[in-house]
């Protein structure tokens, strides 16, 4: 057996193919990396596909958000109330700048917004005086109160009706300016980093407008449109005042009055984005940093309501059970009696 092993393995034609095995195997494991993809590459290929995915359906909720405001807007007057309001002639006695500036804090563009707003506030005040009084004195509410008091009482209903839209508006706004501060930014972040790379300033506004989508839809849509109004309005000066007045804030004021400088004298964008950036983060962290110190005097009500009684409760617990069981002087008169013994 070992004979014919040595013979094989002696023999040219089994060498051959050995060699040819040999000579395969490495070809194979040569090409094979090369055929496949660098791994690296395919990782980063998935990844940008992923991304692209999740950028697609942000874009699309984004898409959505806005229609869904567009037709809110857009929608036909229901019951008439733009006619109601012209007759009436509201926009005179209850509509100022002020009322449409707020207005378009809250995200609220155009006439119909306007019209629904001064309809509730004419509405409304009916509304919540022929409540309270049903309340009143059909319910019977106050059955020992004067009539005088009754009818007070429903004159502060109607009161809160008038007063209701407005309430409204501004939770909408504070809400939608607390938004905006949050991203606002990483947003100029974004914006300084495109303006450096040698984009545009509309590029970068459409291009920060998508990206910053996933923390604030709000800024997203005043970006989107500073973008159309810079294509479309005569005077680009008037793009940034509009993006400052819409958002009330004063960081995005700031960031409107400098790019408006540089329109306007020719200055670099950029430096001034930089020093614009770095004083946003520093004042968001001056405003955690406010929180945080404003929170050990907030605690202090709840840790008396709540912690000190539980506190109490049980270190003088056990000794109210044992004097409640025993008496205050009951060990004491029955050690005497024991000695007296």
């Amino acid at each position: 057996m070992t004979e014919i092993v040595i013979r094989t393995l002696g023999e040219p034609s089994f060498l051959i193919a050995m060699l040819v095995a040999v000579a395969v195997f490495a070809t194979i494991f040569t090409v094979a990396p090369v055929l496949g993809g660098d791994p690296l590459k395919n990782r980063m290929n998935s990844v940008a596909l992923e991304r692209d995915e999740l950028r697609a359906k942000q874009r699309a909720k984004l898409a959505a958000e806005n229609e869904r405001k567009r037709t809110s807007l857009r929608e036909a007057d229901a019951g008439g109330m733009r006619t109601i309001v012209d007759r009436l002639d509201l926009k005179k006695a209850l509509a100022d700048e002020s009322t449409v500036a707020k207005l378009r804090m809250a995200g609220f563009r155009g006439q119909n917004p306007l019209t629904k707003f001064l309809f509730f506030r004419l509405v409304l005040p009916l509304v919540g005086f022929v409540l309270t009084g049903a309340y009143i004195f059909i319910f019977d509410a106050f059955p020992l109160q004067p009539p005088f008091v009754k009818l007070f009482v429903c004159v502060i209903g109607a009161y809160a009706g008038f007063y209701a839209p407005v309430l409204y508006v501004n939770n909408i706004a504070s809400k939608r300016k607390a938004s905006i501060t949050r991203a606002w930014p990483d947003a100029l972040d974004l914006l300084l980093i495109c303006v450096e790379s040698g984009m545009s300033v509309e590029a970068a506004f459409h291009r920060v407008a998508r990206e910053i989508g996933t923390q604030s839809v709000d800024l997203a849509e005043e970006f989107v449109l500073t973008n159309a109004e810079l294509s479309f309005l005569q005077e680009r000066r008037q793009a940034y005042e509009n993006l400052a007045t819409r958002t009330g804030l004063e960081s995005v004021k700031s960031v409107a009055q400098a790019l408006i400088q540089a329109e306007r004298y020719g200055t670099p964008v950029a430096h001034a984005l930089r020093v614009l950036a770095g004083e946003s983060r520093d004042q968001r962290m001056n405003e955690a940093e406010k929180k945080a110190a404003a929170l050990p005097p907030k605690l202090t009500v709840p840790m008396i309501i709540f912690f000190l009684p539980v506190l109490f409760a049980v270190i003088l617990g056990p000794a109210g059970i044992n004097i409640s069981q025993n008496g205050i002087f009951g060990d004491k008169q029955q050690t005497q009696g024991e000695s007296e013994r």
